[in-house]
């Protein structure tokens, strides 16, 4: 199975701790070692750096964990390949425009019987379940909504419930964000935290890493972080329940 990372912040904020654990778990504490991906968003853009080499062993990856880009909406994947072969086009996070705005996704899990997912606008570059799912979400909200509506949650919330069909066909676990909102769609494993004042210290499990956010945030900060697995091993994270989905924006569900 994949791992997926992503945050979702009320000011630009940067994931070098976070990342910094994820990136471990792609071939050396954990055997996700066919690729990784992160996707940063930068007002109405974003930009993303994926490589098919295990994440512990990419200098792209060393490059992001040193530079500390600050967005407010991030996603992040580590592969363990089950469906399409080991290269650049099967890497996730996958990005689609959708009326002028960026969607990008990230999937976990491995889907089966999903031949009748048949998108006709939005096609896969590549040959993974997890990219023809995000083809088929995409088509289907292009189908219910021809104009794009007044409000974007509207849509996020549409997607968590077409999220269930997919379910149904194996285990998804999800990111999706248009860059404001963050959604978390949970099959079997999916978890956050937010953290806001008063903050404290944090020790990574996969890392000999600790922060003290106090010393990095603002009173007024709010950053939420969803990993497969907490990356933390002295706060409290939340667990997803299966089918469970949560919309967050600038740090804050919705």
């Amino acid at each position: 199975m994949c791992e997926l990372l992503g945050m979702s912040a009320n000011v630009p904020t940067d994931i070098c701790f976070s990342f910094s654990g994820l990136l471990e778990r792609g071939g050396n504490t954990g055997p996700h070692r066919d690729g990784w991906g992160i996707t940063f968003y930068e007002g109405k853009g974003c930009r993303t750096f994926k490589d098919p080499l295990p994440s512990c062993e990419s200098e792209i990856a060393k490059l992001v964990r040193a530079y500390p880009i600050k967005s407010c909406s991030v996603i992040s994947h580590i592969r363990q390949g089950n469906r399409g072969r080991t290269c650049l086009e099967n890497t996730h996070p996958f990005t689609r425009e959708l009326w002028g705005k960026e969607i990008t996704y990230a999937h976990n899990g491995q889907l089966s019987n999903y031949q009748d997912l048949k998108p006709e606008f939005y096609r896969p570059v590549g040959n993974t379940d997890s990219e023809l799912a995000f083809c088929w979400l995409l088509d289907k909200v292009r189908e219910k909504y021809p104009n794009k509506p007044n409000s974007m949650l509207t849509v996020f919330r549409y997607i968590a419930k077409l999220a269930h069909t997919l379910r149904e066909k194996g285990v998804f676990n999800m990111l999706l964000t248009d860059g404001v909102y963050v959604l978390a769609y949970c099959t079997n494993n999916l978890h956050w935290i937010t953290r806001r004042a008063p903050f404290g210290k944090a020790t990574l499990i996969d890392a000999d890493l600790i922060v003290d956010f106090q010393k990095e945030t603002t009173p007024n900060d709010i950053v939420t972080v969803i990993a497969t697995r907490p990356l933390t091993n002295d706060e409290q994270w939340h667990q997803m329940a299966p089918g469970e989905s949560v919309i967050f924006k600038l740090g804050e569900i919705q």
